[in-house]
């Protein structure tokens, strides 16, 4: 039988009356004189039922979404048996691989990838590199003469350039795959640096007949550049250890990551082909191919190094374009994987994982009505507040700092603990994203239709390292003001629970101040001061070598 709060209240009351006056007892004795709300009953009214209704059902989507955090959590180590890095056979004859390489204006890495490519260890007659062009600018020049170079030295490579954008990467590696005969398809985008060993530790797993797709682990070749990119590597380390680990080791489908990954051919085209009517044509055409029976392999100990987006507003646009493509594939797919025989649980875990983003516009809906629910909760009564709001902030928000500081452990097993300083940053970035993907989610909802935003490179690896960012430097119009005024409105509600001695709610509430502050302020002046720091000859040397973007390093 669950007594009701104002019982429950009654009888604090009488535990308080003969409890000793030290220690935790005397606190928590003297809170309650203080709030004087529990002198009475608190009398709801419609309008606090108006803001809590659709408050506490955000929270409970949100909490819903942080429990199956905690599940994949659980299901990573609990299965962790299921895992067999080796392959169950062997070519005797090795096959054919195609290796595409799709690019846009990426002048500054194609260098980078192209060499790293020609180097990998595989037979050159069984070997066809696709450089996949479809630059608009000078990069079509660059990595024209590169690959041209590398040919007369004897590699298979060869440069395919499209006049037209038409389905964009997805088009080009259609396209690509179309003028192949190879029987396995590796694709490399632009920001990548493939091991020499990459092939040959990939091609044996398909000696399996039934594996259509082997993906592995994205490295960050950046990773200590600045905040920004330490945070972006914790994110993605916990998306490929533990999510893709977790639905790996219980058997449920997971998601081809659009790179460093090989196909079979013949899953591509069982599973209808590149589409590309999706933002991430790479989940869509693993569901379908997983969905005709192909089965996927992941090889978290097989590493591929990339480069990490090392502006905020680049970040941003990336976050935004798959946050935008995976509701995309959810509502084309989502019916018929309803449809479809597979197991209940896999729907299940299908819906996890298409939906996940839909948690940016629940929390639009939760900042706007975060500051006064606060309000009128405080004025229910702390005891209310930690008996409803401590379990729903554990299941919502603890999740997250639990997900991420377990990727840590598994990647760095004797060093983990220093990455546990970012999870707050991780969480307030997080945060800060909220105005441009929510925009993203609800393009997707209402059909919005967008075109392919490349993330810019720059082969910027180590801190101090000159950025050529101003190159292909955008900004964002509006949201970067949207979110410095968010983080101002929260820095008043800060002020004000400091007013009425509500100090449990601050921590919180910073990590929303700082979040949208951290953005906003970073997306605008990105790249502002550089002309402060170097001397500048001529405009042409600022083309050549400009100065790394503004702050970096915090």
């Amino acid at each position: 039988m669950i007594l009701p709060l104002q019982s429950l209240d009654r009888q604090l009351a009488t535990w308080l009356a003969f409890a000793p006056s030290t220690g935790l007892r005397h606190y928590v004795k003297s809170m309650q004189e203080t709030d004087r709300t529990f002198t009475g009953l608190y009398h709801w009214n419609w309008f606090d039922l108006t803001l809590l209704i659709p408050y506490f059902f955000v929270m409970v989507v949100l909490s819903i979404y942080g429990i199956h955090r905690y599940s994949m959590c659980y299901q990573y180590f609990k299965y962790r048996k299921n895992y067999d890095p080796n392959p169950h056979g062997h070519f005797d004859e090795l096959p054919t691989v195609l290796i595409q390489l799709p690019m846009f204006n990426e002048q500054y890495v194609v260098e980078r990838l192209i060499n790293a490519v020609c180097a990998m260890e595989y037979p050159k007659d069984k070997l066809e590199i696709q450089v996949l062009d479809d630059s608009t600018d000078e990069s079509q020049n660059v990595a024209r003469e590169i690959t041209e170079r590398y040919a007369a030295q004897g590699n298979p490579i060869k440069y395919l350039h499209r006049t037209n954008r038409h389905g964009f990467k997805a088009g080009a590696l259609d396209e690509g795959l179309k003028a192949s005969t190879a029987e396995f398809v590796a694709i490399f985008d632009a920001d990548f640096v493939p091991p020499v060993d990459w092939i040959m530790k990939v091609i044996h797993h398909f000696a399996e007949p039934d594996v259509g797709l082997v993906q592995t682990r994205w490295g960050h070749l950046n990773r200590d550049y600045s905040l920004l990119t330490k945070v972006e590597a914790i994110l993605l380390d916990a998306h490929f250890v533990i999510e893709h680990g977790s639905r790996v080791r219980t058997g449920e489908f997971f998601n081809f990551n659009g790179t460093a990954g090989m196909w079979r051919k013949k899953a591509i085209e069982d599973g209808g082909g590149w589409q590309h009517d999706t933002l991430t044509e790479d989940t869509d055409l693993s569901y379908r191919s997983q969905m005709a029976g192909w089965r996927f392999k992941y090889l978290p100990e097989v590493e591929c190094p990339s480069e990490l987006p090392i502006e905020m507003t680049a970040f941003k646009t990336q976050q935004a374009r798959w946050a935008k493509g995976l509701i995309q594939v959810s509502i084309k797919l989502l019916p018929q994987i309803f449809s479809s025989e597979m197991t209940r649980k896999r729907k299940i875990e299908s819906v996890y994982h298409l939906t996940a983003n839909i948690a940016y516009p629940l929390m639009v809906i939760m900042t706007a009505l975060l500051v006064p629910s606060m309000i009128c909760r405080f004025y229910q009564g702390w005891f209310q507040m930690l008996l409803i709001d401590v379990p729903l902030f554990g299941a919502s928000t603890a999740s997250i700092g639990v997900f991420y500081a377990l990727s840590q452990r598994e990647l760095f097993p004797k060093t983990w603990k220093k990455s546990l300083i970012y999870l707050p940053m991780l969480m307030a970035i997080g945060i800060g994203l909220t105005v441009t993907n929510s925009k993203a989610v609800m393009e997707a909802i209402f059909g919005v239709q967008s075109s392919f935003v490349r993330t810019p490179k720059f082969a910027v690896a180590k801190k101090g390292e000159k950025s050529k960012a101003n190159k292909y430097r955008k900004r964002l119009k509006l949201a970067p003001y949207i979110e410095i005024l968010l983080g101002a409105w929260f820095m008043a509600a800060i002020i004000y629970t400091f007013m009425n001695h509500n100090y449990f709610t601050a921590p919180f509430l910073i990590l929303f101040v700082v979040g949208f502050w951290y953005t906003g302020f970073m997306s605008i002046f990105q790249g502002r001061f550089d002309r402060f720091k170097f001397s500048r000859k001529s405009q042409d040397d600022d083309d050549e070598a400009s100065a790394k973007p503004f702050p970096v390093g915090v």
